[in-house]
C-alpha cells in the first residue's frame, strides 16, 4: 500500500505540475496542498467550503513568546493575519507553524502548546473511548453475564476484548499476562478507534492522528518502557552476555552492541509501521479523489471515464481502509505483546511448568 501511494502521488504531482507552474488559476486544484494539508496538522479544524469561504472551527492557541504568554483562538491568525506579533509562516523551515519576527527580522519559533487539530482529535477519541468502555461496564454491573449474554454493541465489545485478550495477549505474553493486559487492550482500542475516526470524512472525524509520527512515537515509547522496565534478569543477561562464541563478546562486544541496537529498533519499527501505513492510506484515498479534478481538465470523455473508475476504486479503498484500521491496531498490539513476552522469557518456562503441575 505504501508503494502504491508513493507512485500515485508522484503521478498526480507530475500531471498537475504544468498548471502549477503557470500560476494558480481560478478553480484549479492543488493536489499536493490538498493531500499534505489533510494528512498534516493545523491550528483550526477545517469543515468545508461554502460560497467561496472556508468553514473552520477555531481552536485555542497557547504560545509563550518573547513578550510572554498569549492565549487566543486560531481564527485571529488565519489567512495571513497577525495577532500580538504572532502569525503563521507560509513557507520555509517553520511553514504552517506559529512564529514571531525576531529583532533581525528572522522568524523565531516560540514555545507552542496549542490545541491543534490532532490534539483535539486525540482528546475527542480518548473521551469517546472512555465513554464506550464505561457504557459496557455499566451493562455488566446491572446484569449477570453468566445468565444473560450481552447483545448489541456490548456484545461486540466483549467479542473483541476476548479475541485480543485470550488469543493475543495471553498466548504472547505468558503466565504473567494479567498485569500487561490493561495497557495492551488500551493500545489496541485507542489505535483502532482513532483509525476509524480518521476514515470518517466529516467532523469530528478526518484527522490523521495515528498517521502522525509524534503519536506513534509515544505509543512505541510506552511499549519500550513496558518491555525494559519490567524485564527479568534473563532478558538483561541476553542483552549484555548473549549466547554465542566468546570471541564475539570479549574483548570486542559485537553481540552486545547488536542486542542493544535491537532494543531500540523494535520500538522504532512499531512507530514507523503504524505511521507509514496509516498515512499512506489517507494519501491514497485523497489521491484518488484528486484524480477526478485533474482528469476533468483533460477533457469531458477522459474526465467522465476517470471519474467513474476513481469513484468505484475509491469506494473499494475506503472498505479496504476499514480492514487496515483493524489490522494495524492488531499488529501493533501483537508485536508489543511479543516483545513483552520475550522480556519475560526467563520465567516463561517456569510459569508453564507451574501451570502443568497445577493441572496434573
Amino acid at each position: 500500500m505504501r508503494w502504491i501511494a508513493v507512485i500515485l502521488l508522484s503521478v498526480l504531482m507530475f500531471i498537475s505540475q504544468p498548471a502549477s507552474a503557470s500560476g494558480h488559476s481560478e478553480g484549479e486544484v492543488d493536489v499536493a496542498e490538498l493531500i499534505f494539508g489533510h494528512i498534516g496538522d493545523s491550528y483550526g479544524w477545517h469543515i468545508t467550503e461554502w460560497n467561496g469561504s472556508h468553514v473552520t472551527i477555531p481552536l485555542p492557541c497557547i504560545v509563550y513568546s518573547s513578550t510572554g504568554w498569549h492565549v487566543f483562538m486560531s481564527s485571529k491568525i488565519e489567512h495571513g493575519h497577525e495577532y500580538e506579533g504572532l502569525f503563521i509562516a507560509e513557507e520555509g523551515r517553520y511553514a504552517d507553524k506559529i512564529v514571531e519576527a525576531g529583532p533581525d527580522g528572522e522568524l523565531v519559533r516560540p514555545f507552542d502548546i496549542s490545541i491543534t487539530k490532532n490534539v483535539a482529535s486525540l482528546m475527542f477519541g480518548s473521551l469517546l473511548l472512555v465513554v464506550l468502555v464505561l457504557s459496557c461496564a455499566r451493562w455488566y454491573r446491572k446484569h449477570d453475564a453468566m445468565e444473560k449474554a450481552p447483545g448489541g454493541f456490548t456484545g461486540l465489545m466483549e467479542m473483541m476484548v476476548m479475541m485480543v485478550h485470550d488469543d493475543l495477549i495471553k498466548d504472547s505474553v505468558g503466565p504473567d499476562y494479567r498485569k500487561y493486559a490493561p495497557y495492551l487492550l488500551t493500545a489496541f482500542f485507542f489505535i483502532f478507534l482513532n483509525n476509524l475516526l480518521g476514515i470518517v470524512p466529516f467532523f469530528p472525524g478526518g484527522a490523521n492522528l495515528t498517521g502522525n509520527i509524534a503519536v506513534t512515537f509515544v505509543l512505541a515509547m510506552c511499549t519500550f518502557l513496558a518491555v525494559n522496565l519490567f524485564a527479568n534478569k534473563h532478558y538483561w543477561k541476553e542483552i549484555f552476555w548473549p549466547d554465542g562464541p566468546i570471541f564475539l563478546k570479549c574483548p570486542i562486544p559485537i553481540l552486545q552492541v547488536i542486542e542493544i541496537l535491537g532494543m531500540f529498533t523494535k520500538p522504532f519499527s512499531l512507530m514507523v509501521r503504524l505511521f507509514a501505513n496509516i498515512m499512506a492510506g489517507h494519501a491514497m484515498i485523497l489521491g484518488l479523489v484528486s484524480v477526478i479534478f485533474v482528469a476533468a481538465k483533460i477533457g469531458p470523455v477522459i474526465g467522465g471515464s476517470m471519474t467513474v473508475i476513481t469513484m468505484v476504486f475509491g469506494v473499494f479503498m475506503d472498505c479496504l481502509e476499514l480492514l487496515v484500521a483493524f489490522i494495524q491496531a492488531y499488529v501493533f498490539t501483537m508485536l508489543s505483546a511479543v516483545f513483552i513476552g520475550l522480556s519475560r522469557q526467563g520465567g516463561h518456562d517456569e510459569g508453564h511448568e507451574h501451570v502443568n503441575e497445577t493441572t496434573n
